[in-house]
């Protein structure tokens, strides 16, 4: 495999592959307690989406409490093996690229799991634009 390690884990990305960019292609995890984290959404703490916040600021939202739920459950950013995002808007999450990276290295630094995207028709919340799911392991 041969790539670098984020503690404890090992960053794959194959040189035949395109390079990736704020994302690994794989993620050999090393061992530990693994903790699957639900759906995150821009959820305030009384359950509720801000009408009409944007992509961006539900993002924010919902990296808040990605890494809020990582704490509670003993793990940290680099403990995250794979992210999935998925959000309402492709084109508009390609469009707010460089600021949703500011966002995720605001709240998780700079590691970058192994990662996916979709494009769905709506979330639980009809308000909501974007939820993550994850899993971490911890050493």
């Amino acid at each position: 495999m041969g790539g670098p390690m984020t503690t404890p884990h090992e960053l794959v990305n194959p040189p035949q592959l395109a390079a990736p960019v704020g994302f690994s292609h794989a993620v050999a995890a090393g061992p530990g307690r693994t903790v699957y984290l639900g759906g995150q959404a821009a959820l305030h703490p009384d359950g509720t989406v801000s009408p009409g916040s944007t992509l961006v600021e539900q993002f924010d939202l919902a990296l808040a409490n990605m890494a809020a739920t990582l704490e509670a459950a003993g793990a940290a950013p680099e403990h995250l093996v794979t992210v999935t995002v998925f959000a309402t808007d492709a084109e508009q999450y390609r469009k707010d690229l460089k600021e949703l990276g500011a966002v995720w290295r605001r709240h998780l630094g700079r590691h970058y799991p192994a990662m996916a995207f979709f494009e769905v028709k709506g979330l639980f919340d009809p308000a909501a634009l974007v939820e993550l799911t994850g899993v971490a392991v911890v050493p």
